[in-house]
């Protein structure tokens, strides 16, 4: 890989096979602790809520447990799902964690739901009204980083303070969450695999409308990459598609919880819905299996990706062909770092996946 290209990872933290949540958990640390050893530049998790197959209900626990069997790895969240929650509690549980592990802390915010209607609603009432006050909560929050936060013209902080504050990222797939990035002045987390928009574009209009701010002076950029990586192109082939029987299969179990519990996800139809907070639709149930009519994505066939026809949505094959495609990827998109999520089904194909593609 070029020496200036970054690798990072992002976990969805899934429970493959027949593992239970312990063990999926666990799986996280043991993936973290690898990649430290590999070489990856950051670890990020990723928030669900009452979903069958996803293990990470809070991120900052998870962080701070891994943080204490590592030591140097940057962590991360991606995303907290900010229209769920206090901006002050945010912010006071990744600066806790900044004081823990100094240097070594990303706050990545979303504003996707991370689960069904009901279970939002359970866990914070109107989610789509706290996604209208967004903007007015990642203010908040940035005000709280900066210690210039005021309630009702009181100040409030978020405490501890740290010596080297979380830095400060918004995830997404679209212009409107490239445009909070860009107004906030935070760094901005491209889902290019989960979203049908030009990524060029989308990371485009978020340097050209970039504010300078006290977390980030210059535009900073990373792009979020599916791949699934093996010693041969078949076996990733093979790879590939059992992962696709995996999503199908819960897919249809995900078909009959909806209707045992009637009412669609929050955000449905919403430009909130496909925010890059963990991809709970898009990567562990159903949203893949409208793109992977005949194996589509097993193929670096350039007119097959979804974005602006450029990729594909799942990078499949060796390290090699891997690292070309993301060559181009990182020429096209102007960005010289990738969050990589592997979608198998299989922990230690998860790891060895990893494993090649830092070319260990």
């Amino acid at each position: 890989m070029n020496q200036s290209l970054k690798l990072s990872v992002l976990d969805l933290v899934p429970r493959l096979g027949e593992s239970t949540f312990e063990e999926a958990l666990q799986q996280a640390v043991e993936l973290a602790r690898h990649a430290e050893a590999w070489g990856y530049n950051r670890y990020w998790a990723a928030e669900h809520h009452d979903l069958e197959h996803l293990s990470c209900a809070s991120p900052e626990i998870l962080l701070s447990h891994i943080g204490g069997r590592t030591e140097r790895i940057r962590l991360g969240s991606g995303a907290v799902l900010l229209p769920h929650y206090s901006p002050l509690k945010v912010a006071e549980n990744f600066r806790m964690l900044a004081a823990l592990y100094p240097g070594r802390i990303d706050l990545g915010v979303g504003r996707a739901p991370g689960g069904s209607a009901h279970t939002s609603m359970a866990l914070s009432g109107n989610f789509l009204g706290h996604v209208a006050d967004l903007p007015n909560r990642i203010r908040a929050l940035t005000e709280l980083l900066e210690d210039r936060y005021r309630y009702e013209d009181v100040p409030v902080a978020a405490k501890p303070v740290p010596r080297i504050a979380p830095a400060l990222w918004m995830l997404g797939t679209n212009t409107k969450s490239a445009g909070y990035a860009a107004e906030f002045g935070t760094g901005y987390v491209f889902g290019q695999f989960m979203s049908d928009t030009d990524g060029a574009e989308v990371l485009r209009s978020y340097r050209e409308a970039f504010r300078p701010s006290a977390h980030l002076k210059k535009p900073q950029t990373i792009v979020a990459v599916s791949v699934i990586c093996a010693e041969t192109e078949e076996l990733a082939r093979e790879m590939a598609a059992a992962a696709a029987r995996l999503r199908q299969e819960r897919s249809g179990q995900l078909g009959q919880d909806n209707a045992a519990r009637p009412g669609k996800t929050v955000g449905d139809g919403q430009d909130g819905q496909d925010e890059h907070n963990g991809h709970d639709r898009q990567n562990e149930h159903n949203g893949h299996d409208r793109h992977d009519r005949h194996d589509r994505h097993d193929r670096h066939d350039r007119h097959d990706g979804h974005d602006g026809g450029s990729f594909p949505r799942i990078l499949t094959g060796t390290a090699e062909s891997v690292k070309s495609v993301l060559k181009e990827m990182a020429e096209k998109y102007a960005c010289d770092e990738f969050l990589i999520v592997t979608p198998v089904a299989d922990y230690g194909a998860r790891l060895k996946s990893y494993q090649l593609l830092m070319g260990m």
